[in-house]
């Protein structure tokens, strides 16, 4: 294992005065009604970031009447899509002269590596906007042919007011797959940021606000889930909940939804991704893939490579391989240019992964590598990878969401598709061979949302993404995203005395 130590490097790097704290509602940023407010925390090192004034239901029940206002009344979804592209368009170049702030805050918020933030996940959301503000004015039903003597056509009128409930592992992504479609297709919104990860979300707003987003039309309340997202999820005048997160949350939602109007509810929950590597892959290659499947942004993403099955001809090579390069990832300071992984993302979350740790080692499983803290300042984790798992086993079967592998060994095709179906989840599965017979027979057989062949994290605007099974139902990204902010109206009008129908 090669260590950065975590502050002590030779780079340096301003960390950004954080400039919005309070919650964004109707285009102000205002304290919350209680006068509460909540700590969030450096993942670096466990100390307080900055204070966040904390909404609750009382402060969610004020931004939806601004939102309730803004749709009823305003001008968003009345507006040509042309004229939301084009503020949409100006959010997204606001957003790209702000990209190293931006990153910097995802970084001291979450742990997440600057470079990536500021190569990637800033950048992407700039391109999810702009994806979006192309679509806008290219939203239109269609005309008809009834089989009486009717003319109809549909209208796809927006959907009303969403609720957003995002997670803190992609802070920045996970909010522009939720507001750019929403936005795109004429709807008025309230998001609640996770509270790990407020800082970016808060900017965010503050940057539509100079866009020209009416006020009312995105509102922003950080708060926590017990009582903030409860209320999005209950709430009476909200049309629509889009939630990203763990599958018991997503489960409490629905109920919610269900109780309250009957809303409709998206959901992009939990995962046990499956990697399948079969004999004739390239080795080395394979095993690089495999362990970025799992230590990518510390393993903290739903469509984490958590199951690697490897075919049996190859399997002690590649275990050799992926070791070695397991021990070589370098973790340590997400600021520092050198550095591969950064901390968990708060103590919670760290020491969950350790009990994981923990039951696969009382299960049985062999430990290869990692296991252990890195350091004693902070919530870093070294790559950790299991062998002799069972697929019983509790690092087999939940989402630990961290950088823990259970590798596992297969003989035939059969064999494989039967144990990457294995799981309650079905939210992602990779496949390494270079048989296109292999790569079709598998990528149709395994139930999972999203396949990637020969690649992993293959991720796009345009490419729509979600889950099977207990990984939820929507997708967010592509055009499917935007239509489930869309609802279909028929219209018709009786035809007398026409010849023609």
């Amino acid at each position: 294992m090669t260590l950065s130590s975590n502050g002590k490097t030779n780079f340096s790097l301003e960390i950004p005065t954080i400039k919005f704290t309070k919650l964004f509602i109707n285009g102000k940023f205002v304290d919350s009604i209680s006068g509460k407010e909540f700590e969030t925390i450096d993942p670096r090192s466990g100390e307080v970031i900055a204070k966040i004034a904390e909404g609750t239901k009382e402060d969610i029940d004020v931004a939806v009447k601004a939102a309730r206002v803004a749709f009823d009344d305003g001008p968003w979804p009345r507006m040509p899509g042309v004229a939301r592209a084009k503020i949409l368009t100006k959010w997204a170049d606001l957003i790209e002269q702000n990209i190293e702030e931006l990153a910097a805050l995802d970084t001291i918020d979450a742990g997440k590596l600057y470079s990536f933030c500021k190569a990637v996940d800033i950048p992407g959301v700039a391109g999810t906007l702009r994806y979006y503000a192309g679509a806008a004015d290219k939203i239109h039903g269609e005309v008809l042919k009834p089989a009486r003597e009717l003319h109809a056509y549909t209208l796809m009128e927006p959907i009303g007011v969403v609720g957003h409930i995002i997670p803190w592992n992609f802070p920045s992504t996970m909010f522009a797959a939720k507001v750019a479609p929403s936005l795109a297709a004429g709807c008025t919104m309230v998001l609640k940021p996770a509270e790990q990860t407020p800082l970016s979300a808060l900017f965010y707003a503050h940057l539509a606000k100079e866009a020209g987003i009416p006020d009312g039309v995105l509102n922003v309340v950080p708060g926590f889930g017990q009582t903030a997202g409860a209320a999005i999820s209950s709430h009476m005048d909200i049309d629509k909940v889009s939630f990203t997160g763990s599958t018991e949350v997503g489960r409490e939602i629905m109920i919610s939804a269900a109780r309250s109007n009957l809303k409709p509810v998206s959901l992009e929950l939990g995962g046990k991704s499956p990697i399948l590597i079969f004999d004739d892959a390239d080795v080395d290659k394979a095993a690089e893939l495999a362990l970025l499947g799992i230590v990518f942004n510390k393993g903290e993403i739903c469509v984490a490579g958590s199951r690697v099955f490897v075919q049996e001809g190859i399997y002690d090579e590649f275990e050799k391989k992926l070791v070695e390069k397991a021990k070589a990832w370098v973790v340590g300071d997400p600021f520092d240019p050198k550095v591969q992984q950064g901390p968990q993302v708060d103590k919670k979350q760290f020491e969950k992964i350790l009990s994981y740790i923990e039951h696969g080692k009382k299960d049985g499983a062999t430990l290869l590598t990692g296991g252990k803290r890195v350091g004693n300042k902070g919530y870093y984790l070294e790559p950790t990878i299991f062998s002799n798992v069972k697929e019983d086993m509790l690092i087999a079967q939940d989402e630990i969401f961290g950088p823990v592998m259970a590798l596992m060994k297969f003989k035939t095709i059969e064999e494989a598709i039967k144990s990457a179906n294995n799981t309650r989840y079905g939210l992602a599965a990779g496949i390494v061979t270079k048989n296109l017979d292999i790569a079709n027979t598998v990528s149709r057989s395994i139930r999972a949302g999203i396949i990637w062949i020969n690649c992993y994290f293959a991720f796009g605007s345009d490419i729509p993404y979600g889950g099977y099974k207990m990984s939820g139902f929507g997708r967010d990204f592509g055009l499917e995203s935007l239509h489930k902010y869309l609802q279909v109206k028929s219209v018709v009008t009786p035809i007398y005395n026409s010849p023609w129908l």
